[in-house]
């Protein structure tokens, strides 16, 4: 029996999930059993997926014989406005006796994670059981062989950009550190010395700023492939944003529920990393590591071990991973949130008189060690980069890309700001990397691209009571008011140690 629905757009943004709603009362609700939160398939020409029921009460903005879906169910379909989808029972997901599996321990072979893979891209999973095979996944659940296994078939999943037999550089940071955007400076720099980087990144789930985030306040990073390529055949660099290509797709499924679980395995990071890096054709990638106690990766010995897996892996898979600890006991630079942090950006490349030094040393420890790299580890890469920020031929370089990707532009600031002060006399001791963030979140970070945080004192800078410890800006007064009220509430945020007497 084929039971059809007219379609129309709900307007609602689930991001990745595609959701469909449906009054109370609906016919085929009642004849199909459906009920809140089952699983839907939905047909519509040569497209189907399966979408998540929401149920809708009887008598309000949806009639009975219309189906209604989300911005995603609606784009995955190809709808338009008068068309009628058919509604069934999806088939039980192939994948789900594998999740199973793994949670009772078992090892999973490519094939295993390859149909897990290709059912979470299809919407055959549901939100609890990519949750539960996440979890099964935890820790050190996935040894080095399941951990290649995944990483393929996340890799095979998607696209692949190949540039054939040149040298193709990346870098990539495992995260936890606010405002650490060195990827725009670094690109500028390897990019400036003629090597190629073409840099996808991520926007922020959980943080103030992804990288492509800020990218955007500078330039477009909307790019799909053949704009990429273009850019990079042009000026040898780009920063763009990831989920505008289909390189490994299920990794942002994966991370938008990995990441609100505050789920920690090392295979995970692995696979999410490396598949990325190979599906853009990079051959050699260096691993930005932070370590602090408020950082994602909070030992030395933590990074060593996630860092000799990436390595082990990367080599399987064909890529030279080379590693990079760092200070990860606070911010870098003085921004925290998309234009705030393209400002510290803009002033290191511009070489300006109070360019954050962190931030400057850090991009160029990076810069140098991709150009040690690419040159088979002569030792110069950090003076030759050094050399190519000093002379202004990385801002001309980031000029360029900026131009190629679409036009450069100025970061603003936010209308609404506030000071938070010392409340007492002393040295700043520690900044709570996570409760920063927080703060800048708060204020409207990053979906108010000029909101966030701004610091005015540094660990080891001697304050004074009323001094201006950061300045958070915010993108209206409601969001400044949450924002300054957990300021208050934490003033752990920022430590101060007081003067002996």
């Amino acid at each position: 029996m084929t039971e059809l629905l007219t379609l129309v757009p709900a307007g609602v943004d689930t991001y990745r999930q595609p959701v469909v709603y449906m009054t109370e009362d609906c016919h085929i609700c009642r004849a199909e059993g459906f009920a809140a939160q089952t699983r839907v398939r939905i047909d519509l020409r040569e497209r189907w997926i399966v979408a998540t029921l929401n149920v809708v009460a009887t008598g309000g903005w949806l009639a009975a014989d219309q189906a209604a879906l989300s911005v995603s169910a609606w784009s995955s379909l190809g709808a338009r406005h008068g068309d009628r989808g058919r509604f069934t029972h999806p088939e039980p997901a192939a994948s789900a006796s594998r999740i199973r599996a793994k949670a009772y321990g078992e090892r999973l072979t490519e094939p295993d994670f390859a149909l897990i893979v290709r059912d979470t891209l299809d919407n055959r999973l549901s939100e609890i059981e990519i949750a539960a095979f996440l979890t099964a996944c935890t820790g050190e659940r996935l040894d080095e062989v399941e951990t290649e296994a995944l990483t393929r078939a996340m890799l095979d999943a998607g696209d692949r950009l190949d540039w054939g037999d040149q040298r193709v550089l990346d870098k990539h940071c495992v995260g936890g550190l606010p405002g650490n955007r060195t990827t725009p400076i670094v690109v500028a720099i390897v990019a400036a010395a003629g090597e190629l980087i073409p840099k996808t990144s991520s926007r922020a789930i959980t943080s103030p700023a992804g990288t492509a985030d800020t990218m955007e306040v500078m330039a477009p990073v909307d790019l799909d492939a053949k704009a990429l390529r273009r850019v990079v055949e042009t000026e040898a660099g780009c920063v763009v944003w990831g989920g505008a290509l289909n390189l490994s797709p299920a990794d942002d499924h994966f991370i938008r529920i990995e990441r609100p679980l505050d789920l920690d395995s090392t295979g995970q990071l692995v696979a999410s990393v490396l598949s990325k890096k190979a599906a853009v054709g990079s051959n050699h990638v260096l691993i930005d590591m932070p370590v602090g106690p408020t950082a994602k990766v909070r030992s030395r010995a933590a990074a060593d071990a996630l860092g000799l897996r990436l390595a082990a892996v990367g080599r399987r898979i064909g890529l030279d991973v080379a590693m990079h600890v760092s200070d990860g006991a606070s911010p870098v630079g003085r921004g925290i949130g998309p234009a705030l942090e393209a400002a510290d950006v803009l002033a290191v490349l511009r070489r300006e008189a109070d360019a954050p030094a962190d931030l400057r040393s850090r991009s160029l420890d990076l810069a140098g060690g991709l150009l040690d790299i690419a040159s088979g580890g002569d030792g110069n890469g950090r003076s030759r980069a050094e050399a190519l920020l000093d002379s202004g031929a990385a801002e001309t370089k980031f000029m360029a890309i900026c131009a190629a990707q679409g036009g450069f532009r100025e970061p603003g600031t936010a209308l609404e700001r506030l000071e938070i002060v010392a409340q007492n006399a002393g040295v700043l001791d520690a900044i709570d990397n996570r409760l920063i963030a927080r703060i800048a979140k708060l204020a409207g970070a990053p979906r108010q691209k000029r909101a966030g945080i701004r610091l005015e004192a540094r660990i080891g800078d001697r304050v004074e009571a009323g001094q201006p410890l950061y300045t958070i800006h915010a993108g209206s007064r409601g969001e400044l008011a949450y924002a300054r009220a957990y300021a208050e509430a934490h003033p752990e945020a920022l430590s101060i140690r007081e003067r002996a007497p």
